[in-house]
């Protein structure tokens, strides 16, 4: 299952890769390529819903790990055309282009799918086997997102000098290939199969304000989590780190993430999953603006900014299912986290973009954009502080 929930830190992953391959003057690439991984990511989870119910989880789980194995290989091999071709006009701009649609097919379009053929699967069914300590099962299976988001940097950081950036991403595929065969042998579901599970999508649930409060803040905290994931290393460039200081900044933020994913789940079943949800989304908002845009060039705070985000954010991945679980019966929890990831999916598909532009139209200053972000945060904890109080009052000693 670890293997699963590392398949999402691969938006962190692609964006060390563009800086350690040189793509970094390219953002353009980089937005699209992360946007389109992470709306995909969502938007099929959605779409799997009913065959996550109807059939066994191998079905999902073999089809995932082709796919991913399949995309980081392609991705491996992507490049644009070379300049003795005759059948176009070879041009920077052609080639760029051309490098743009191969990533958005191996990586954003069939990463994305793949991804969430292993991920949203293995998560549900974590809520097959726990009821009473469920945030924190949760919670232990997303850190494998932080440990993935260590471990394939690192190999592409070491690998890559010696051996080249294509074969790197191959050992890495490798890698994916032991994980994804391990997985379809451990992995398994407690219900039996049930095709009369219907769609995994139902706008008319939010109707109820309490349903509707909690899938606007997982709408917000999706949209805001990716730009910080995403710029974090082109903003260390920006502040005069080297770009070998820069990518390792991505392996602190998944560092800062593996506690930070678990921890939160671990408090959750004591204090309530909406109360260490507010905790966490605050504690972001502070990070953000009094450190990310404070920080200017002093690389001391620059540094600090990737574990304590990474810690902090965790929650934004493993504690959202269990606060969507809190707010609908157990029978509609798959059309309730269907419905919820759906809305998100497109989120994080625009998010990523309007900060590249608010960086452009800004002349490469990245105050704009770390203001943006933390103002989205904030937004996302004022909605999960509105489906708090809608689901149990406004009592602040009260564990929900």
């Amino acid at each position: 299952m670890g293997k699963l929930s590392a398949q999402q830190n691969s938006i962190e992953d692609f964006n060390g890769l563009a800086q350690h391959t040189g793509h970094s003057a390219s953002l353009g690439i980089r937005e699209r390529a992360i946007s389109t991984y992470a709306f995909f990511l969502y938007f099929t989870g959605a779409q799997t819903g009913p065959i996550f119910y109807a059939y066994p989880v191998r079905f999902l789980v073999v089809t995932g790990s082709i796919g991913i194995v399949a995309s980081v290989f392609l991705f491996s091999v992507s490049k644009g055309l070379p300049p003795n071709v005759s059948i176009i006009a070879v041009t920077p701009k052609v080639n760029a282009f051309l490098e743009l649609y191969q990533y958005l097919l191996s990586f954003g379009v069939l990463g994305g799918i793949s991804a969430s053929l292993l991920f949203n699967p293995s998560i549900s069914a974590v809520g097959h086997w726990f009821y009473r300590k469920r945030a924190l099962a949760t919670g232990v299976a997303c850190t494998a997102g932080g440990i993935g988001g260590v471990v394939f940097p690192l190999i592409i950081l070491y690998i890559a000098p010696r051996l080249g950036f294509g074969w790197a991403l191959r050992i890495v595929s490798l890698v994916n290939v032991a994980a994804g065969i391990t997985t379809s042998c451990l992995l398994r579901k407690r219900l039996p199969p049930n095709k009369k599970a219907g769609a995994s999508v139902d706008f008319k649930s939010l109707s109820e304000p309490r349903f509707a409060s909690t899938a606007l803040a997982t709408f917000l905290i999706e949209f805001a989590v990716f730009i910080s994931y995403t710029y974090i290393c082109s903003h260390a460039i920006h502040a005069g780190l080297d770009r070998r200081t820069a990518y390792l900044s991505n392996v602190l933020l998944n560092t800062g993430a593996v506690p930070g994913r678990a921890l939160p789940g671990y408090i959750a079943d004591r204090f309530g999953s909406f109360n260490t949800m507010c905790i966490t989304a605050l504690a972001c908002v502070a990070t953000i603006l009094a450190l990310w845009y404070t920080a200017g060039t002093n690389t001391a705070q620059v540094i600090s900014f990737a574990p304590l985000f990474g810690f902090w954010s965790g929650a934004a991945i493993s504690l959202t299912p269990v606060c969507i679980g809190q707010v609908c019966r157990t029978e509609d929890y798959g059309k309730r986290s269907g419905t919820a990831f759906f809305l998100a999916s497109f989120g994080t598909l625009i998010g990523v973009p309007i900060a590249g532009v608010i960086l452009e139209k800004n002349n490469g200053s990245y105050n704009g954009l770390i203001i943006f972000a933390g103002v989205l945060y904030l937004a996302a904890l004022v909605a999960f502080i509105v489906a708090r109080g809608l689901s149990t009052g406004w009592r602040l000693t009260v564990l929900f």
